[in-house]
């Protein structure tokens, strides 16, 4: 696998958007973090007037063997049955990427379900779920490689055909395990910190949950400075895609939109294999469940929104999309003083 250079963060354009920022008929920093927004956007995409045409939402699904512990409050075929739903556009983030006017990629890249020829789906299956990491390593190193190179290739076939703004999300039932213990080794934080209710666990398969994921990392031992280890040994297929998808934004100065704490375990692994990749992404929202906090203090990011979720899908960055498009609009289309003849301040 060969990784894509990342350009450097134009700070040239960003000031440029700031100057602009500091002459609109506003008082200064009244529109907080819409400002601050529309300045990180310009250095992300290099251009002092950045605007969107074709945003989109590029969602990875796949089965993870550690479900068999009875990790998440839903059964394992539950995976195949969502992915169905988002392909009918029943689910929350479908929902929401049409009201955006979001298009939607699903990605089969790893569920344990023959699909056949259904339409509409991207069928880049890897393997059939990941075997159970609290006997096993999760899959072949080989296999974190493809699953990556999956993520950057549908990045890269997107934007021959435009687009230009990317919202991540997955679906996968008992993700948030290898996402806990990803979390941990990257916070270095206890599993108990880290880990949350998913699905909607009770007290005592919590506790459980807990006690399994110390037994993962006592058993592998993961390395934070190998990523392709830690992948390998305790992540998922959808993980490991999703960070293909953030490197590959990168590479071509695209905003990628983060979800929530599937979302920000693959950005753990991302910025560990390409820490130049960290400016290029934006925290959609902060997350209910238990380690995302964690997470966002780990990668520097402030979400731009609190709205209480835990949904998954992608749900809460492309109800981010809204916002990012509103930070762009102020930035292009609002006044400055001299141009709608109105006086400074003193």
């Amino acid at each position: 696998m060969l990784l894509p250079s990342i350009p450097t963060y134009d700070k040239q354009s960003a000031g440029k958007a700031r100057i602009r920022q500091q002459q609109l008929t506003k008082p200064l920093g009244s529109l907080g973090m819409l400002e601050t927004l529309s300045i990180q956007i310009a250095g992300i995409s290099g251009n002092e007037h950045p605007h969107f045409c074709h945003k989109e939402v590029i969602i990875m699904a796949a089965d993870h063997g550690v479900a068999q512990q009875g990790v998440s409050a839903y059964p394992p075929d539950v995976t195949a049955q969502m992915v169905l739903n988002f392909l009918a556009g029943g689910a929350a983030v479908t929902v929401l990427a049409r009201q955006a006017n979001a298009a939607v990629s699903i990605v089969d890249i790893g569920v344990n379900h023959d699909f056949k020829n259904v339409p509409g789906l991207l069928h880049r299956k890897i393997a059939p779920g990941t075997r159970n990491i609290l006997h096993e390593s999760a899959m072949t190193r080989t296999q974190a490689e493809e699953a990556i190179q999956v993520g950057m290739d549908i990045v890269n076939q997107r934007v021959k055909q435009g687009m230009d703004l990317v919202a991540i999300g997955e679906m996968g039932i008992g993700n948030t395990t290898p996402s806990s213990a990803i979390t941990a080794v990257y916070t270095n934080l206890p599993i108990e910190k880290v880990t949350g209710r998913g699905t909607g666990l009770d007290d005592s398969e919590l506790s459980l949950k807990i006690k399994l994921i110390n037994e993962v990392l006592a058993f592998h031992h993961p390395d934070p400075r190998d990523p392709l280890e830690v992948l390998s040994k305790i992540g998922g297929l959808e993980i490991a895609g999703l960070a293909g998808v953030i490197i590959g934004a990168a590479s071509h100065r695209i905003p990628v939109v983060l979800d929530g704490f599937i979302a920000g375990a693959a950005a753990l692994i991302a910025t560990a294999m390409l820490p130049t990749v960290k400016p290029f992404m934006i925290a959609s929202h902060q997350s209910q469940e238990t380690g995302h906090a964690a997470i966002l203090q780990k990668l520097g990011l402030k979400p731009l929104l609190n709205l209480e979720m835990r949904l998954g899908e992608g749900s809460g960055a492309v109800l981010a999309l809204n916002l990012i498009e509103a930070a762009t609009r102020i930035l292009n289309e609002m006044a400055t003083f001299k141009e709608a003849g109105i006086s400074e301040k003193i």
